[in-house]
C-alpha cells in the first residue's frame, strides 16, 4: 500500500472490514459504549465514544498515510487543531516563534490565550530562513510556520527553519491546509506537527468543521492525543464521516481546482486592472523556486493585487459579481472572493504597506473556468486599470 501513490492510497486505506462488506463505514451516532464484561469496562479503549469510533479509526488512517505521519489527533475545527498543535508543546515561561503570515486567528490565540497562559510570542517574517536563528532565545520551544502565508502566500523555506531549529531541539509545527496535505509533505521535510483544516479541502462541501494534527513521531504524537484527551478536544462522527468522505476524491478534485486556478490567474496577471500577481506556482512569484522545490502541486487559492481605486469601485466590482461569492473560507466547490486589507495585521516595513492598491483573495472553485473568467471580466468594468 505505501509504494501506491496518494490518491490510491486515499481510497484504499481503509479499517477492519464488516461483513458484508461495504465501502464506506457505518455512520455511528453515539456516546456512551457498552460493556458486557466489568473486567473490559477500565481496560477496553474507546470506553467512550468522545475518544473516537470506526469512522475517526479509518479517518486517521487516511489522513496518516497522506501526510505520512506516526499518529493523527482530530478537532473539532482547523482552529482548534492549530491551537491544539503549539499548546500541548509549551508551558509557562516557554518562548514561541510565529511567522507573521499565520492565519489570523491562529496568530490571535497565540498573542492573546498563550501569553496569558505565561507564553511568550515573537513574530518572525516569512523569508527569513536560517536568519531565524538571530530569533531565538534560551527558553524558545517552538516554532510555528505557515507555507504558503495566510493572504500572501510566501512560500517559507521550510528545511531551512526546520535545521535550524532541530539544531536547538526545537519543534517545528506547520499549518499545511493549503496544499490539502497532498501537494506538501512537511514531516517529511522534518516537521514535527503538520496541522490542516478539515473545513476546507478535506471536507470539500462547505458542509462541515474539522481540524487535524499529523505528527511526525509516535512521542510527539502521544503527547497531542493526551493533551486533547485532557481537555477535551473531539471530533464529531457525522464530521469525520464527511472529511473521510472527502478525502476519498481530494486528488481529483484539488487537480481540478489548481488547473482552473492557473487559468484564471494567467488571466489575471494579463489584465491591466491588475498590479500584480500573487501566485506561487508562476515564475512572478518571488517564491517560486522554493515552491517547485518543495510542492507538487497548487490549491485554488491565491491572491492578487488591484492598481489604486478610486472610492467605491472595489466595492462596484464585488457587488457586480454574480458566480464568485464573499464569504470567509475556502476549499469547497464554490468560487470565492474577498477584499483582504481590513484583516492584514503584519509587522511595519512588510510589502503590504506599500502596495499600490487593494488586495484581494481568491478562491478557484469547481465551475467551469471560462464563465469563471467571464463573470470577473464583466465585473472589471468598474475598476480603473491604473
Amino acid at each position: 500500500m505505501s509504494e501506491n501513490k496518494p490518491s490510491t492510497r486515499l481510497i484504499h486505506t481503509r479499517g477492519p472490514r464488516l461483513d458484508p462488506p461495504v465501502v464506506n463505514p457505518p455512520l455511528e451516532r453515539a456516546s456512551t459504549v457498552l460493556f458486557d464484561d466489568p473486567e473490559r469496562l477500565y481496560a477496553d479503549k474507546p470506553s467512550y465514544a468522545r475518544m473516537g469510533l470506526g469512522v475517526h479509526r479509518e479517518l486517521e488512517a487516511a489522513l496518516s498515510a497522506l501526510e505520512g505521519g506516526q499518529g493523527v489527533q482530530l478537532a473539532p475545527s482547523g482552529l482548534a487543531a492549530c491551537a491544539l498543535a503549539i499548546a500541548c508543546l509549551v508551558e509557562a515561561g516557554d518562548h514561541v516563534l510565529i511567522a507573521d503570515t499565520l492565519y489570523g486567528p491562529t496568530r490571535r490565540f497565540c498573542e492573546k490565550r498563550l501569553k496569558r497562559m505565561g507564553v511568550e510570542v515573537t513574530r518572525f517574517p516569512p523569508r527569513i530562513g536560517r536568519g531565524i536563528e538571530r530569533l531565538f532565545q534560551p527558553n524558545t520551544r517552538a516554532v510555528y510556520l505557515e507555507s504558503p502565508g495566510s493572504l500572501t502566500f510566501e512560500i517559507m523555506d521550510t528545511p531551512a527553519l526546520v535545521e535550524a531549529a532541530g539544531s536547538r531541539d526545537i519543534y517545528t509545527v506547520i499549518d499545511n491546509t493549503w496544499s490539502g496535505g497532498l501537494y506538501h509533505q512537511p514531516l517529511a521535510l522534518g516537521v514535527d506537527l503538520s496541522v490542516q483544516a478539515l473545513t476546507k479541502y478535506a471536507i470539500g462541501h462547505a458542509d462541515g468543521f474539522g481540524g487535524a494534527v499529523m505528527a511526525r513521531s509516535a512521542a510527539v504524537a502521544q503527547n497531542v492525543s493526551e493533551c486533547a484527551g485532557e481537555w477535551g478536544i473531539a471530533l464529531g462522527p457525522e464530521e469525520a464521516w464527511l472529511a473521510l468522505r472527502g478525502l476519498r476524491t481530494l486528488s481529483t478534485r484539488l487537480r481540478a481546482h489548481d488547473e482552473s486556478a492557473r487559468k484564471l490567474a494567467a488571466w489575471l496577471e494579463a489584465r491591466p486592472e491588475v498590479a500584480r500577481l500573487i501566485h506561487p506556482a508562476f515564475d512572478s512569484h518571488p517564491d517560486h523556486a522554493i515552491w517547485k522545490r518543495d510542492f507538487t502541486g497548487a490549491s485554488g487559492l491565491f491572491g492578487f493585487v488591484l492598481q489604486p481605486q478610486p472610492d467605491g469601485a472595489v466595492n462596484a466590482f464585488l457587488r457586480a459579481l454574480d458566480l464568485f461569492g464573499m464569504g470567509f473560507s475556502w476549499g469547497g466547490f464554490e468560487s470565492l472572493l474577498i477584499p483582504c486589507d481590513p484583516q492584514l495585521r503584519r509587522l511595519p516595513g512588510d510589502w503590504t504597506q506599500e502596495r499600490p492598491g487593494p488586495l484581494m483573495r481568491i478562491h478557484v472553485g469547481l465551475e467551469d473556468p471560462d464563465d469563471l473568467i467571464a463573470d470577473l471580466e464583466a465585473a472589471m468594468q468598474h475598476l480603473s486599470a491604473g
